[in-house]
């Protein structure tokens, strides 16, 4: 059987494309290297509880239209992320806000903290940051950029705050209020039962295969469809001729817990340095689960090398350029779309994933 679209790639982006050009009449083939569907987003059940197996995926947007959309595929829960931060043996909370501050220099009200930071600033004499952390410091000051910046970010990105780019850190939401909502996002939350669904059903009317190499299966079938969307790595589509572009990945280490509450809170960030992981999941906060047992993660972020799992691009100077190549020649081939954050090379938010795939099918169909 001949397909008008063979889509690469079983996660937010395919699925979207998949399920737009089936409702239009098209015929399509996902296949996905994974066992699974639905990539960084699925969800598996363990205990009753739904698994976030590649990482915490909260869905915030302000975009009304896209809100509206992913709501045909699951009803969501009024979930707020709200995470705290563990430092040494203080915890504080995130985003950066009046209980941060009030915790770190025992003060009350927003003038005291905005004296306290623009000390902390002058103090520092930094004119033009040549670095990560000299942007840091000169946006928040010592204290926040010491116990809640600097152990996290170099865990993340392997990688001294000193030896980072600024604009990694483009901003420092510093907030003046005693609000724990991390996201400034109009709407937010968790799909009841987990992201899997969601795929599920925009691969409706789609033939579907898992655990199936791209690179493989167009050696055997050249000839499968009339176009291709293709959400993996670019740079590995066109064979690494310009070599590898940058990534990180993303290690997690799952374990089930007879208890019925680990940590109180579904994500608990880890800022010091010497504690191995960036962050811990308890996955049932999610969906407000009562259940007797309770699943917790831990991510430690890694280096990546060929043949590991790309996490999220490395969008510094020399990547970027790097991407620009590949992408010129992306624009030559005349039957594939490249989508999604590893086609793109751009970290994506979920909500940023859907309108890229709906701009995709626009200028497609």
């Amino acid at each position: 059987m001949k397909y008008d679209y063979l889509i690469v790639g079983a996660g937010l982006f395919g699925a979207v494309f998949a399920h737009e050009a089936v409702s239009r009449g098209y015929t399509a083939l996902v296949i996905d290297k994974r066992d699974h569907i639905a990539g960084n987003i699925y969800t598996e059940e363990c205990e009753g509880i739904n698994v976030h197996r590649y990482g915490a995926h909260i869905f915030h947007t302000s975009d009304k239209k896209i809100w509206a959309y992913i709501q045909q595929f699951a009803e969501f829960n009024n979930y707020i992320n709200s995470p705290v931060a563990i430092y040494k043996d203080e915890l504080y909370n995130l985003p950066f806000n009046m209980n941060t501050f009030s915790k770190l220099w025992n003060i009350r009200t927003p003038a005291e903290a905005k004296a306290k930071i623009a000390e902390q600033i002058a103090e520092l004499n930094i004119t033009e940051p040549k670095n990560l952390e000299e942007h840091a410091l000169s946006l928040a000051g010592r204290d926040v950029y010491e116990k809640l910046v600097k152990g996290y970010t170099e865990k993340q990105w392997g990688r001294d705050c000193k030896d980072l780019p600024a604009f990694i850190i483009r901003r420092l939401p510093l907030r003046f209020t005693y609000d724990n909502n991390y996201f400034n996002d109009r709407f937010q939350g968790i799909p009841m039962g987990g992201y899997t669904q969601i795929i599920e059903k925009m691969l409706e009317g789609c033939d579907v295969l898992t655990g199936t190499d791209y690179f493989e299966f167009r050696k055997g079938h050249p000839d499968i469809a009339g176009k291709t969307v293709f959400t993996g790595m670019i740079d590995q589509y066109f064979d690494y001729v310009y070599g590898p572009l940058q990534y990180r990945s993303v290690r997690f280490e799952t374990e089930v817990l007879d208890c019925d509450n680990y940590q109180g809170n579904a994500v608990v960030n880890y800022t010091d340095r010497e504690v191995p992981y960036t962050r811990i999941i308890e996955h049932k906060h999610f969906e407000f689960g009562k259940q007797e047992k309770t699943v917790i993660s831990r991510e430690y972020s890694s280096e990546w090398h060929v043949g590991m799992e790309p996490y999220y691009p490395v969008n510094n100077e020399e990547n970027n350029a790097l991407y620009q190549k590949y992408r010129a020649l992306a624009d030559k081939e005349e039957n594939v779309i490249f989508g999604g954050r590893l086609g793109q090379y751009k970290y994506y938010d979920m909500d940023k994933v859907i309108a890229a795939a709906l701009e995709a099918v626009d200028a497609e169909f």
